[in-house]
């Protein structure tokens, strides 16, 4: 009886731990898609791991040396200078202890273009922290 108890016990511990690092991890995806917006390299340097393996809706493999120098390059856009803004639906977060996988809809609104994209990465907690060590992107077909 007392195992059965210590056992429910961290059941319901670990929910709301659980519960909470899906929020943390919505809440980074929703801040990385604002600073994507503007191109803010600061928030490219936080989401994404140095170890991260990239691959673009191109079928383009790449680190994130190479995808920050992209960024760094073009630099931080004005509000005038913005384009795309993008958003994401369909969030989907799955988490095994210190490593998560989210996959979610990539929105690219442009004027009246709208592009959508299935994208997918898996994160790692290092130091408390998130960051996406992997990432595949694909164009969406209706």
């Amino acid at each position: 009886m007392k195992k059965i108890l210590i056992v429910m016990s961290l059941l319901f511990c670990t929910t709301p731990a659980l519960a909470d690092d899906k929020a943390e991890l919505t809440a980074l995806l929703s801040e990385f898609l604002d600073g994507a917006t503007r191109n803010d390299a600061a928030i490219h340097n936080k989401y994404w791991a140095d170890e991260l393996i990239y691959t673009s809706s191109s079928g383009t493999r790449f680190g994130k040396a190479e995808l920050m120098q992209g960024v760094t390059s073009r630099g931080m856009l004005k509000a005038d200078d913005i384009d795309t803004v993008y958003s994401s639906e369909d969030v989907r977060i799955m988490q095994y202890g210190d490593t998560a996988v989210v996959a979610f809809v990539l929105v690219g609104r442009s004027g009246v273009d709208t592009k959508r994209y299935l994208n997918s990465g898996t994160f790692i907690r290092k130091n408390g922290q998130w960051q996406a060590v992997n990432w595949q992107a694909t164009i969406k077909t209706e």
